[in-house]
């Protein structure tokens, strides 16, 4: 078959589900990340009988509604290509607004070795992005399920220099002391923050897909994970150093006044690029 045949077929058959425009970007992921072909290339290659089994088994697990991500093991973030399982949240464009603000923070410092903390790895896609674009940075993590931890440290290995991180199995919520960890330039953390009184906020690929330890919080404490991190690193953080956090827009005022009631400087709420209020940060006095 015709690589374009099968873009037509692949856009066509998941329309109904997902859109038009959103079929179309589907269809391109799956002949570029699962068989190496470009659009450009679409109407010169083509796909042997075994390519098309192949598909065939993709398509039927996008028939069921499972992450294109999840179904091909992979996904995009700030421009590098990570692995992910459904035992990691699937990184999302709002995350790399994070991390461009990090970046951004961290070069006006002009700090000679910065050294970062990343609070719930998951896919270890923070971390390892802001690695990747600032080399000098000296980079640490912690996670607590071990699955995603093996997923985070695959990564890395993956992505980054030999020796240039290291990442720890650790429950924030319960920190054990790591002597091994220096005082810290900066801490960023996407925790969990969708109470479960929210569950239906969130489209049905999250709640059937995506990990609940990742996501979400008890209805009686939505900023649980967010005192306990700014606790940890008023103790780790450097003189100056700033506390990074992505938030849940329907918390992140709250989030806002916590970051200030435990003494930290400079509070800012930033938006992502759809309006949300959806970053808060300040800095350690």
């Amino acid at each position: 078959m015709k690589a374009s045949d099968a873009f037509q077929q692949i856009a066509l058959r998941l329309s109904p589900q997902y859109g038009a425009g959103e079929a179309k970007a589907m269809a391109r992921i799956v002949l570029e990340d699962a068989f190496g072909i470009k659009l450009g290339a679409l109407n010169t290659a083509s796909l042997s009988e075994n390519k098309l089994e192949y598909l065939d088994n993709i398509m039927h697990r996008l028939d069921q509604g499972e992450p294109v991500q999840y179904v091909l093991g992979t996904a995009q973030f700030f421009g590098l290509n990570f692995i992910v399982t459904p035992d990691v949240l699937i990184p999302r464009q709002e995350t790399e607004e994070l991390v461009a603000l990090v970046l951004r923070f961290l070069k006006d410092k002009k700090w000679p070795q910065p050294t970062i903390l990343d609070i719930g790895l998951g896919s270890g896609c923070i971390g390892i992005a802001l690695k990747a674009k600032y080399p000098g940075i000296q980079l640490f993590g912690i996670e607590v399920d071990p699955d995603a931890l093996a997923i985070a440290q695959t990564n890395a290995a993956n992505l980054l220099p030999p020796n240039s991180w290291q990442f720890w199995q650790m429950d924030i919520l319960n920190p054990v002391p790591k002597p091994e960890l220096p005082k810290l330039s900066a801490i960023v953390s996407n925790p969990p923050y969708i109470p479960y009184s929210e569950l239906n906020h969130v489209g049905m690929q999250v709640q059937q897909f995506e990990p609940h330890l990742a996501l979400f919080v008890p209805n009686e404490d939505p900023l649980l994970f967010y005192k306990k991190i700014a606790q940890f690193a008023h103790l780790h953080l450097d003189s100056g150093a700033a506390l990074f956090f992505e938030c849940n827009t329907f918390h992140a005022n709250a989030v806002a006044r916590l970051m200030l009631h435990q003494g930290y400087s400079q509070v800012q709420l930033l938006q992502d690029l759809n309006g949300n209020d959806r970053i808060c940060w300040g800095l350690k006095p």
